[in-house]
């Protein structure tokens, strides 16, 4: 441990200190200045004080740079000339930054045991070290291994499974049979494993696909508020290792993605989808169901995506927002773009079909 002191964070609860020649080691940094100064947080290059750690990754700060009182900053190579404090130097300075930001703001730690509160089944395996919290319910066959953290109002239905160190946040729901791997975050209001939206059309109305499958997420993942995870309607939906899910995001029935994803807020994902390792997906995407992205694929915010990405690169669908008069006519001049069909088909729709 490299911890050397502690200081106040203005709550009461101790704050760890540490030198930058620690920092350095701990994390293979090159570093510019004392290796015996200490810091305790972190924060922005404009309100960095005395103690504080902070970073330049984005060139558009750069300016704030030369008058920062931050005692030390995580910078490039390129940046670390310009530095007027002490650096720590880094290729990526933005990842060298958060796993510094982990270990100066560490997570509270919660005590084992079960609150009074909860209502857990006689058949529920907990482990001695594993955490649930105030009016969770813990159904029969659950398990719950090492170091797990279940918070207030979570439910984990029957025959779940939730990894060593996994931690679930207030009001999260697990479902039936759902497998969750080690070291998992899942964030308020998540919901892993509800039925998928399957129905087969019969005169007069739907009728319900019963959804046997489940989910099993990985190890690593994070899972934003209010995602949701359906489970699969044979097979199981899945989530690869390292995948990080942003708010409010749809996983439908049976969808797979692929290690070390990222998905950003508020896209929507289709049944049987299988999306690709390492794959940067932006915000409000939606994707058709039964295709196929491959893997290293970028897709920027907006995008509708509604046939398979076989290639690596970056993809774009979205038009940017224009005066409406503007946007009429772009319209208007799009639609003269498109061929004549009456001269292919007696259907005059048949190409757009």
């Amino acid at each position: 441990m490299i911890q050397q002191a502690a200081s106040s964070t203005g709550r009461g609860d101790p704050r760890p200190e540490f030198t930058l020649g620690e920092l350095a080691v701990r994390f293979g940094l090159a570093l510019q200045g004392e290796p015996d100064l200490q810091v305790s947080h972190v924060a922005g290059l404009e309100s960095a004080d005395a103690g504080a750690l902070s970073f330049l990754a984005n060139s558009k700060f750069r300016k704030h740079l030369g008058s920062t009182r931050a005692t030390a900053v995580v910078v490039s190579p390129a940046d670390a000339a310009e530095t007027p404090v002490a650096a720590l130097v880094s290729a990526n300075p933005y990842a060298a930054y958060a796993r510094i930001a982990t270990v100066l703001h560490p997570q509270g730690s919660v005590a084992p045991g079960v609150h009074a509160s909860a209502v857990v089944a006689p058949r529920a395996h907990i482990a001695s070290s594993a955490s649930v919290g105030p009016l969770c319910v813990i159904e029969d066959d659950v398990e719950l291994q090492e170091g797990v953290e279940i918070g207030p109002g979570c439910i984990v239905q029957q025959g779940a499974r939730i990894g060593a160190h996994t931690r679930l946040m207030a009001r999260v729901t697990i479902c039936a049979q759902v497998v969750i791997g080690q070291r998992c975050v899942l964030h308020p209001g998540s919901v892993i494993g509800a039925d998928g939206f399957g129905f087969a059309a019969d005169a007069p109305g739907w009728v319900k696909v019963p959804q046997i499958g489940s989910v099993r997420l990985g190890d690593d993942v994070d899972i934003g508020c209010n995602t949701t995870v359906d489970r699969g309607t044979i097979e199981d939906t899945e989530i690869g290792d390292g995948v990080k899910l942003d708010n409010q995001i749809q996983i439908g029935h049976n969808v797979k993605v692929g290690e070390h994803t990222i998905m950003a807020a508020c896209s929507g994902i289709s049944g049987s989808t299988i999306i690709g390792k390492r794959c940067v997906l932006g915000g409000m995407i939606g994707m058709a169901g039964h295709i196929v992205i491959a893997d290293d694929i970028v897709i920027t915010g907006g995008t509708a995506v509604t046939g398979s990405l076989t290639e690596a690169g970056v993809y774009s669908g979205a038009i940017p927002a224009e005066p409406s008069r503007r946007w009429r006519r772009i319209v208007a001049r799009i639609r003269r773009l498109q061929p004549s069909t009456r001269t292919h088909s007696s259907n005059p729709r048949s190409e757009d079909d």
